[in-house]
């Protein structure tokens, strides 16, 4: 199954398909478009013999209708008869190519913005800033599983007992912590930043997955019901991007900026063995999402608000964190651009990624078929779609765990969070 839009622009690749090789090169894709523009000449050459083809059966037919010589109309019954073979013929050839040329468009990334540094790898990123101090101790600070354990707080042997590896569970005020948490960062979002807050299903059908490019790449990596056409969200961004897929809104609406809450699932398959130890990593999680839908013009200026956002979380929770500007050889499948968020965490002496904010352009919306009409009567355009994680739990508790520990293993309350903890103000 595909989705209802094209993938990419394919007049525009045509037009340009040097300088759009050129910047995909960059993202680690080198012969895409040359296959991609095989097919489409294919389909094009095979739809252009088909109109002949019909264009003639036409012709034919009226003149089947007008002539009265019985042999030669008998003649020419058998001639269109073999039109009408060969047009049955190229019928399921084109659909077998068309079917071929949008799996290569589903399958080619997203073209990274001229801005976005260039790099292949990770270690090429650019950390433009680190805001907020590291905490001191007067002791070893612990990693958050020892913590958690010590405390009665995570729970991995049960977790571990009830689904397997990767899943564990969080007990009394650990539970109330990361509740907490999610009721602060939705408050922030939609009393100071202007977000309005929607409440998604956690899981979707297949479209969606295609429409915000987690099919067909991602597809190892996603839970979902063989019985029913379900897959379980492994973001909130899913749900709420295809609120409006297949829709055209108006402009005065946007720009359109949600946050939701989610359980999100993955089945980490791409990360065996990393991050292995406590709860960095798991098949399932909490996150708060931010997804923005914008008239092209005014995607930077929202990307840079959604980035704000999320700083602010950091900046209210007084947790130190760097901010990281994705070259182009890390950036996601969808994303032109993207900045990453890391907090730092004392006990595993770490930076732990607690938020990425991409801009997709016009990647998604294609999918999707998600555009606006610019004024009454005007053609629809695409709209931009961008999101951000804002934040990611339990990386979010997982700073707090270690660097508000205290020497007799209990662990302070931010400042910030303490409203939402009715009295509690440490975790003993």
């Amino acid at each position: 199954m595909s989705p209802e839009g094209n993938m990419l622009d394919i007049k525009k690749i045509r037009e340009n398909s040097k300088s759009v090789k050129e910047a995909l090169k960059k993202v680690g894709d080198s012969d895409s478009i040359d296959k991609l523009l095989k097919a489409d000449e294919r389909r094009r050459s095979i739809s252009g013999r088909l109109e002949r083809l019909r264009s003639s059966r036409n012709t034919e037919s009226r003149e089947i209708g007008k002539m009265n010589d019985p042999e030669k109309r008998q003649q020419k019954i058998v001639s269109m008869k073999e039109v009408n073979d060969r047009i049955k013929e190229l019928e399921v050839e084109a659909k077998i190519v068309e079917e071929q040329f949008r799996t290569l468009s589903l399958s080619i990334p997203n073209i990274p913005d001229e801005a976005a540094p260039s790099g292949s790898t990770e270690e090429e990123n650019v950390v433009i800033e680190e805001r907020g101090t590291k905490p001191k101790f007067a002791f070893q600070p612990k990693p958050h599983w020892e913590i958690g354990e010590s405390l009665e707080g995570i729970d991995f042997e049960r977790g571990v007992k009830i689904s397997g590896t990767r899943f564990y569970i969080l007990k009394g005020q650990f539970a109330r912590l990361q509740r907490a948490l999610i009721t602060f960062m939705l408050d922030i979002h939609t009393m100071e930043n202007g977000f309005t807050e929607v409440y998604t299903p956690f899981m979707v059908r297949e479209k969606c997955m295609y429409g915000t490019g987690q099919l067909p790449k991602f597809g190892d990596n996603l839970y979902r019901d063989v019985e029913e056409d379900f897959y379980f969200i492994p973001t909130a961004e899913v749900s709420v991007t295809n609120m409006y897929r297949n829709e055209i809104l108006n402009a005065d609406c946007l720009p359109l900026k949600h946050v939701a809450y989610s359980a999100c699932f993955r089945r980490e398959k791409m990360s065996a063995g990393k991050e292995s130890r406590g709860i960095i990593r798991g098949h399932q999680f909490d996150k708060v999402e931010m997804v923005a839908f914008t008239k092209p013009e005014e995607s930077a200026s929202v990307f840079g608000e959604l980035i704000a956002a999320a700083e602010k979380v950091l900046a209210k929770l007084r947790l130190p964190y760097r901010k990281l500007d994705i070259c182009t050889g890390d950036l996601s499948f969808t994303a032109s651009r993207k900045y990453d968020l890391e907090v730092w965490a004392a006990g595993c002496s770490q930076w732990l990624e607690v938020s990425s904010i991409s801009n997709f352009k016009s990647f998604q919306a294609r999918r999707a078929m998600i555009r606006y009409r610019a004024e009454e009567g005007s053609k629809p355009q695409y709209v931009h779609t961008l999101n951000g994680s804002g934040l990611a739990l339990p990386r979010i508790m997982i700073a707090i765990i270690e660097n508000y520990q205290q020497k007799d293993g209990s662990i302070r309350i931010p400042e910030a969070v303490l409203p939402y903890m009715h009295g509690t103000t440490e975790i003993r």
